[in-house]
C-alpha cells in the first residue's frame, strides 16, 4: 500500500467534508445560486476522487508490479482535485475566473481511472 496516498486522500476526504460543511452554513451567505452549484461540484469532485486515492493506494496491494502506472494515477487523481476542485473553489470565493485550468483537472481525473484500469489490466498476476 502506499501510505502517502491514503494519508493524503483521507486529509483531502476529512477537508471536503468540512469545506462543504462550511459552504452550508457561514459560506451559504456569499454564494449566489449559480456559485452554489459550482461549489457544490468542486465538493463532489474532491470527495469522489479522495476516494479514488484511497483506492490507488490500496491497488498498490493488488497490483504491486504496477507501482509506476499506480503512482502516476494517484498524481493524477491528485492534480485533478489541485486544479478541478480548486479552481471551482477559487471561481466561487475569488469571483476569479479560471480560464483553462478547470478543464485541466477534469483531464487529470479521467487520465487517472484510466491508468488505474490499465494499472489492473496490465498486471499479470494470476486471478485467484
Amino acid at each position: 500500500m502506499n501510505k502517502n496516498f491514503f494519508i493524503i486522500g483521507a486529509i483531502l476526504g476529512g477537508l471536503a467534508v468540512a469545506i462543504g460543511a462550511y459552504g452550508a452554513h457561514g459560506g451559504a451567505k456569499y454564494m449566489t445560486a449559480e456559485t452554489t452549484i459550482t461549489f457544490g461540484k468542486a465538493v463532489k469532485y474532491q470527495m469522489h476522487h479522495a476516494l479514488a486515492l484511497l483506492i490507488v493506494a490500496l491497488a498498490y496491494l493488488q497490483f504491486p508490479k504496477q507501482e509506476k502506472l499506480l503512482t502516476f494515477a494517484g498524481y493524477s487523481f491528485l492534480g485533478g482535485i489541485l486544479f478541478f476542485s480548486g479552481s471551482l473553489y477559487i471561481i466561487v470565493f475569488g469571483g476569479i475566473k479560471m480560464g483553462y485550468v478547470t478543464p485541466l483537472g477534469g483531464t487529470l481525473f479521467v487520465l487517472g481511472w484510466l491508468l488505474l484500469a490499465y494499472a489492473a489490466f496490465k498486471d499479470k498476476k494470476k486471478e485467484e
